[in-house]
């Protein structure tokens, strides 16, 4: 069954998409469970997390080496199937993903604004698990920016600075999916800030109450799509969002593969 991305699409400044419930609560637990199951040694271990590579190892010049996927992504529940009905994939090389970046995260864990680089199809679908995340994009400071500016605490691998305010900012509900594509994939940045909860603030506006995050001051832009009970209160009174341990499926089409061959073409 095919899903009309765009009843799900995010009000913001690129193409963005937000779809909650993308899987049920029992097929969550299955997966979380699938993932704590993982051998120690499928794991690699980073300073700030730890994470998988489903799907193969990607070469210094962006070639995917295939590997057979896990049965709880291609199997039950047929993940990579589902993010094809949404059509997200439709110009992508394989027309699905062949390549997903397995992510833990703990309670005060996050990761510092970045590109995915040219490896992959510009268009990803980040499927959270277990717990929320509060995502944030950035952009580049211009240049003119820069000539006015004393100083910045951000920067990229490559050196140029990133404003620091967010230019989107959504609440990653556990079970939902969100889609990025076009150019918010590839000339801007994402990341997750390095918390142990996340609070939520309220204000005024003609429309009603639009939720803030403390401490940057920017809206919650899918607040209205939301559907959990507890996060529907938080970003309609405002208050605080624990973290607990989050898994992240990162889904994404390498464009080269070696030997020119997939695992998951049906």
């Amino acid at each position: 069954m095919m899903v009309d991305l765009a009843k799900h699409r995010i009000q913001g400044p690129q193409d963005s998409f937000y779809i909650p419930d993308f899987v049920t609560q029992a097929e969550e637990e299955y997966l979380v469970r699938k993932i704590t199951e993982s051998p120690r040694h499928k794991w690699k271990y980073l300073a700030n997390r730890r994470l998988q590579l489903l799907g193969g190892e990607i070469t210094s010049k962006n070639t995917l080496f295939p590997q057979e996927m896990p049965p709880f992504i291609k199997a039950y529940p047929n993940i990579i199937e589902r993010l094809q009905s949404t059509g997200a994939f439709r110009s992508s090389p394989h027309g699905l993903p062949n390549h997903v970046i397995l992510n833990e995260y703990l309670p005060g864990q996050g990761i510092m604004p970045h590109e995915d680089g040219p490896s992959y199809h510009p268009v990803v679908a980040t499927i959270s698990l277990g717990s929320h995340a509060v995502f944030h994009y950035y952009n580049y400071k211009s240049e003119d920016a820069l000539a006015t500016s004393e100083s910045s605490n951000q920067s990229s691998e490559a050196g140029r600075v990133v404003n620091p305010v967010p230019i989107l900012s959504v609440l990653l509900e556990p079970r939902s999916v969100i889609i990025t594509t076009s150019s918010l994939y590839t000339s801007h940045l994402h990341g997750i800030q390095e918390l142990h909860e996340d609070i939520i603030v309220p204000t005024s506006a003609e429309d009603g109450q639009i939720p803030l995050v403390a401490g940057l001051d920017v809206p919650i832009a899918n607040w209205h799509m939301l559907t959990g009970e507890n996060e529907r209160r938080i970003v309609q009174d405002g208050g605080t969002l624990r973290r607990g341990t989050r898994y992240s499926l990162t889904c994404r089409d390498v464009e080269k593969v070696a030997g020119g061959t997939t695992f998951l073409r049906p």
